[in-house]
């Protein structure tokens, strides 16, 4: 009996100690709900107004620009002031032996058109394929006006074409001849249209090379060339007065070979007066090899060919 009283004793201790009120005065004070911490948000003030006023502006003065460039760029496409209406409109300096028609043509699907339209670096090129320009330059002058600067072809010599003479300058293009000039140049063969322009340029170098050569030996001998054939790559064939001294007017035939045509020429003007005088009236010359000199004596004359050595 005494054991159940304790029993019920003990239950309604453990019931006091777990109620509510007695839990919660026990819970220690870090647990229990704190009071929320009041956040401040920054309110719109008159402070951020500078700012902003700012960005407007700079917006209005981006629109304002962007619009006005438009405008500005419609007007200068568009407008009158701006067209190539007129040949007189187009500047053309440099030109001694191109027409001025021949420049303008190449401007004749710009009339009407601004000027700030006009392509300069196509027309440039079209300029260019005019046989006597070897280049050019075009600008704009505003607010209408075009300026082209030519720098022509300058001819070194005549080419045999065909049973004409054409001229043609030290690059290998062939020219027309113009109408009133009085030109004195030798004549080369194998330069003619039939020969590719590469291969023509690499044989007017041979020519320069040559003409160079002999005035270093001896000043102005270039002017007593009559004639070279350049169609053998290996034989610089040369018709030439003056050998005998400036006023020298027999035409002789040299055979120079493929190069060193200064110490060949050399060698020539200072034996060619003792030749003559062995073998008579000199015919053509063969200088292709260097310790080995062949003089041929005009046949008209009867004399035999002879070597010197």
């Amino acid at each position: 009996m005494e054991r159940v009283k304790a029993m019920h004793r003990n239950a309604a201790a453990d019931a006091d100690s777990y109620r509510p009120e007695l839990i919660a005065d026990d819970e220690p004070r870090y647990l229990r709900r704190q009071k929320p911490v009041e956040i401040r948000r920054k309110k719109f003030s008159g402070r951020g107004w500078p700012f902003y006023r700012r960005l407007l502006v700079l917006s209005f003065v981006g629109v304002a620009g962007v619009t006005a460039a438009s405008y500005g760029m419609r007007f200068l496409l568009y407008s009158p002031t701006m067209l190539l209406l007129k040949p007189d409109q187009i500047e053309l300096t440099g030109n001694h032996i191109v027409s001025r028609e021949a420049v303008v043509q190449q401007f004749v699907h710009d009339q009407n058109r601004s000027v700030l339209r006009i392509a300069l670096d196509t027309r440039r090129s079209q300029i260019e394929q005019i046989p006597w320009v070897e280049s050019a330059s075009v600008q704009r002058i505003l607010p209408n006006r075009i300026r082209v600067e030519l720098t022509e072809r300058t001819p070194v010599a005549f080419a045999r074409n065909g049973n004409e003479l054409a001229l043609i300058d030290a690059h290998g293009v062939i020219l027309e001849r113009p109408q009133g000039e009085d030109l004195r140049f030798p004549i080369v063969s194998g330069v003619s249209e039939d020969v590719p322009r590469d291969q023509r340029e690499k044989r007017m170098q041979v020519y320069q090379e040559f003409t160079k050569g002999i005035d270093l030996v001896r000043a102005g001998s270039s002017e007593g060339v009559s004639e070279l054939d350049l169609s053998n790559p290996k034989d610089l064939r040369v018709v030439m007065t003056g050998l005998a001294g400036p006023t020298d007017s027999q035409a002789v035939t040299i055979h120079f070979g493929a190069g060193e045509f200064t110490g060949k020429y050399k060698m020539l003007v200072d034996n060619f007066s003792q030749w003559q005088a062995n073998t008579g009236r000199v015919q053509s010359i063969d200088l292709q090899y260097m310790r080995q000199v062949v003089v041929n004596p005009d046949t008209s004359t009867g004399a035999a060919a002879r070597k010197t050595r």
